[in-house]
């Protein structure tokens, strides 16, 4: 692991330290896990913007889309 500096205002450090004591962490790790969540939610949004230009490129046709409904129907019970 590599030791970096940041800085936070109060507010934001209280809050910090606050979560970090609820979640039993300390704040180094606090702000690992928030990082990387963050970072994966910035992957999750980048893919999903390239699917919605893919898309938007090559739209589905009728069929295809009928094709999807039917095997995401749900089962008769």
């Amino acid at each position: 692991m590599e030791t970096v500096q940041i800085v936070l205002d109060k507010s934001l450090l209280r809050a910090a330290d606050r979560a970090a004591r609820l979640t039993r962490q300390n704040r180094s790790a606090l702000v690992r896990d928030a990082l990387r969540q963050h970072l994966q939610r910035l992957e999750v949004a980048a893919r999903e913007e390239r699917d919605q230009k893919g898309y938007a490129k090559q739209p589905q046709t009728r069929d295809e889309a009928l094709a999807w409904e039917r095997e995401a129907a749900w089962p008769q019970q």
